[in-house]
């Protein structure tokens, strides 16, 4: 019997090898793995349309497999499963901003890889004769990174040393966010396990950055951010520069950036700028695209900027999604769209933009008429807003939804806690929605209080008065 990397090789030898490549880096590189899994989907494509001699207008991932999808190359089942693997994939580039542990980055990839191998088993006909033969899918195995650690470190390959140094940067970045959401959860400081891991970061991608452009890239970022402990911003910029010299898409996107908001060394030049990120975003970086969208926005722009960010929604990145939201919703650039903004604010939302969240949690808990209205999806939404973006209009309608019984329960230490939070975050303006909202919750806690005799209300009753007591 056949083994999945066998059954894939029988398909297509060059995507036999991307496969076997990514699923090698499942356990120890998961990014890695996920963006292979995104480049496996783009030669996939590429694949089917030869197929039906069919030439593509556009290198987009999302236009190409809804092109495909409109041509009737592929059934909408297809269609969705191209769709979630190119989804899979942008996560894989920066799981950091869809909010992943290092645990939930492993079983994307383990999932991502197992939905590859269950699209070519049903892909098989159409390129093969007959149906997929029968095969085992083989365990996923910690080889890729003993053999990477090996090659970094006896063999001092600078590949390997890149591709360790990114492993432990997208570890630490996710440590990082999850120090940040606990250090306003516990009363002492958490432990900065990120800090160690940046550092080990930092040194491969000096090691390898004289040889690898890509690395002299990541070196640069490093210098940027201190991830050795001091920051060094000219030296990091000049790093940057180099790389974007030598080709490396995303120290374009990052130069044109920087063109964009200036630097330490770098003025603000819109031609360059203009330069740098359109030279990104023809090679699909979906950063480099959402911000050349607001350059375009700057500029009044509004048809071009529409192009350009709802080029980088398309390619997954969810603050453009977010954008685009509301840009549909305004009529900027394109004919006023109530239901297409509505359907890309909730895709933001389920990719972790916060913005996105909050405005979603709203709709569900005030309109009637939302899209979806789901209390449950709405309280995750909040919680999620609030612990990673400690949105203080967030804290205020999770209070308020807490203290109503909104969400099918009424928790008033909950309540009490969120708008206590609220309040020592929040400003003038916020302050000013608080202030009515702790008097009525506080009237609402002594009325109760007044009249229960039950031990377990009492005692919560009265740990949420204190919380309210408490000086500003």
């Amino acid at each position: 019997m056949l083994s999945d990397i066998e059954l894939v090789s029988q398909f297509s030898r060059d995507l036999g090898e991307d496969y076997r490549v990514a699923k090698s880096y499942v356990r120890d590189v998961p990014t890695q793995a996920l963006l292979h899994v995104r480049s496996f989907t783009h030669k996939l494509t590429d694949k089917l349309a030869s197929s039906q001699q069919l030439v593509f207008d556009s290198p987009n991932l999302y236009d190409r497999i809804e092109t495909l999808n409109r041509q009737r190359v592929i059934n909408v089942r297809v269609t969705r499963a191209l769709h979630r693997l190119r989804g899979d994939g942008n996560r894989g580039a920066h799981p950091e901003k869809y909010h992943l542990t290092q645990e939930a980055l492993q079983q994307l990839a383990e999932k991502a890889i197992e939905r590859l191998v269950k699209l070519v088993e049903e892909l098989y006909p159409i390129f093969c004769d007959g149906e997929a033969p029968e095969y085992q899918f083989e365990p996923f195995d910690a080889f890729a990174g003993r053999d990477l650690c090996y090659r970094a470190v006896m063999e001092n390959d600078p590949q390997a040393q890149y591709l360790v140094g990114m492993s432990l940067k997208t570890k630490a970045l996710m440590q990082k966010e999850q120090e940040q959401a606990l250090r306003d959860e516990a009363d002492a400081e958490p432990k900065l396990d990120s800090e160690a891991s940046f550092k080990q970061a930092a040194h491969w991608f000096a090691l390898a950055a004289p040889y690898l452009p890509e690395a002299q890239h990541e070196h640069g970022v490093s210098l940027l951010h201190g991830y050795a402990g001091e920051v060094d911003a000219a030296a990091g910029e000049s790093a940057i520069i180099a790389a974007a010299k030598a080709g490396v898409v995303n120290a374009m996107a990052l130069l044109g950036y920087f063109y964009l908001v200036g630097g330490e060394q770098i003025s603000v030049d819109t031609q360059l700028a203009y330069r740098y990120l359109q030279a990104a975003a023809d090679r699909e970086q979906s950063e480099a695209m959402a911000n050349l969208g607001v350059l375009y926005y700057q500029q009044a722009n509004y048809a071009q900027a529409y192009h350009y960010i709802s080029s980088a929604a398309q390619a997954g990145f969810p603050h453009a999604q977010y954008h685009l939201a509301l840009m549909l919703a305004r009529g900027e650039g394109c004919q006023p769209d109530p239901l297409a903004s509505e359907q890309w604010m909730a895709e933001a939302a389920e990719q972790g933009q916060l913005d996105a969240m909050l405005h979603c949690a709203q709709q569900m808990l005030n309109n009637e008429n939302a899209l979806g209205n789901d209390f449950s999806l709405a309280e995750r939404y909040l919680r999620e807003a609030v612990k990673y973006g400690h949105s203080v209009p967030a804290m205020i309608e999770l209070s308020i939804a807490l203290a109503d019984g909104i969400l099918g329960r009424i928790d008033v230490v909950g309540s009490a806690a969120l708008l206590k939070m609220a309040r020592q975050r929040g400003n003038a303006r916020e302050k000013e929605v608080i202030a009515p909202l702790w008097e009525s919750l506080t009237l609402q806690i002594d009325k109760v209080l007044a009249v229960t005799q039950a031990p377990d209300e009492l005692k919560a009753l009265q740990r949420a008065r204190e919380l309210l007591s408490y000086p500003e």
